[in-house]
């Protein structure tokens, strides 16, 4: 009865626009109470939820994102990439993409990243012949990959969820599906840009000429993403002091090199990174209750059990695993389905024996796919309210879009070395 109440009154709170993470920690309060459990061991839970060293990097990486937003970093690499790319049907539209997962290379948000890109590419896509359904789910797609590229929020819950899984090693295996996510998205862009004729009208003949002036003024925006992941494989610092040394560098590029920060930005970026933060960490200390109640009434295991013998063996079960996932992707971000969902889904992966680090980076996959795929993407949300349009209008392009990730995710699932070689190489 417990278990039942437990997802009932969840789902019956959520339908009543209850924030999620009050949703999560009344649902577990009142299952606990209902199973006649002690309510004491609650604060203990909410405060062991958050009290783990990985999750300091959350704040910062967020932090990150503001700084190297209003540095102009998002307008160099679109000036350096438009620059190198050249001009014609669906060049802008891949700029985009690009420049989304250099992005995702600092800031770790989709979200994040379809507001920094959306703002940048938006007019001068539209100048250049794009419909705007058309640029908003192009940029919403190109922001998903920001959570596969590292340094990714999601992947640093999921690292400390999952006993095993270590932050370095879910990065590096983040990596190559990230950007095989990436060139899917560009491939579809480009192919549809040439089949209805997008992109090519705006003059841009002088950028072809300016590849280096735009490349020396978009260098220290390349060189984030080097020094981020490469302090961390020689050993330099670790993934949260990774965070900290980029808001540093962002800080030090916005005051010394492009001049564009104010101490007045400083004040805002701060009260905008801390007020984020806390919505994250209160869902993840809240969601602790839910997790705990979930494994003190017993829940889980027939749960896991159930789903293993269904019979569908293993690739049935991922294809009913991604099906779930990327619908429950239409509704919550990523941190709030591992925290619901991630009790259930180890045990699962633990019956086929699968690799975790593996299982982490497809379940990002699928969520990522959710990200942009209506009627409640976090990722298109973002980029519709910049472009100008409704969500139902993005729906013919989304399509496209999601079928080419759903190809990237397949390629993950057939060949795990996609994901694994870089972590195992590199000894993690």
């Amino acid at each position: 009865m417990a278990g039942t109440a437990l997802f009932a009154v969840f789902g019956m709170l959520l339908l009543g626009g209850v924030p999620i993470g009050v949703a999560l920690g009344l649902a577990g309060a009142l299952a606990i109470w209902l199973a006649d459990q002690s309510l004491f061991a609650m604060p203990t839970n909410v405060y062991a939820g958050i009290a783990k060293y990985p999750l300091i990097a959350i704040p910062m990486f967020v932090l990150v994102g503001s700084v190297f937003d209003r540095t102009g970093v998002a307008l160099r690499l679109v000036r350096f990439a438009t620059a190198l790319v050249g001009a014609g049907r669906g060049a802008l539209a891949s700029v985009a993409v690009l420049v989304a997962m250099v992005i995702g290379g600092i800031s770790g948000s989709g979200p994040a990243t379809s507001a920094a890109v959306g703002h940048v590419v938006t007019r001068g896509m539209v100048a250049d012949g794009y419909p705007r359904p058309f640029i908003a789910s192009t940029v919403a797609a190109a922001a998903a990959t920001d959570i596969l590229i590292p340094p990714s929020i999601a992947f640093i819950v999921y690292a400390v969820l999952v006993p095993g899984v270590s932050v370095p090693a879910i990065f590096m295996a983040g990596m190559f599906p990230g950007i095989l996510a990436g060139l899917a998205i560009i491939a579809t862009v480009v192919t549809i840009s040439l089949v209805r004729d997008f992109g090519g009208r705006a003059a841009r003949a002088q950028e072809r000429l300016r590849v280096w002036q735009t490349f020396r003024e978009a260098f220290w925006g390349l060189l984030a993403p080097v020094i981020i992941l490469g302090g961390m494989r020689i050993g330099a610092f670790t993934p949260t002091e990774a965070a900290v040394m980029a808001v540093f560098y962002g800080l030090l590029i916005g005051f010394v090199v492009y001049r564009t920060l104010t101490l007045r930005d400083v004040y805002e970026m701060l009260v905008e990174a801390g007020e984020l933060s806390a919505v994250i960490l209160i869902v993840v200390a809240l969601a602790s209750v839910f997790a705990w109640s979930t494994s003190t009434l017993g829940i889980v295991q027939p749960v896991a059990a159930w789903v293993v013998g269904l019979g569908f063996g293993e690739y049935g079960t991922l294809v009913l695993l991604t099906l779930l996932l990327v619908v429950v992707g239409m509704f919550l971000d990523g941190i709030s389905i591992y925290l619901i969902l991630l009790p259930v889904l180890v045990p699962i992966a633990n019956a086929f024996g699968w690799d975790l680090v593996w299982f982490g980076v497809i379940l990002t996959m699928k969520i990522a796919i959710g990200q942009f795929t209506p009627p409640m993407a976090v990722n298109l949300m973002v980029s519709c309210r910049i472009a100008g349009v409704s969500m139902e209008s993005t729906i013919p392009w989304v399509t496209w879009l999601v079928g080419a990730m759903l190809v990237a995710l397949a390629l993950v699932i057939a060949f795990p070395a996609i994901a694994l070689w870089l972590p195992r190489v590199m000894g993690m």
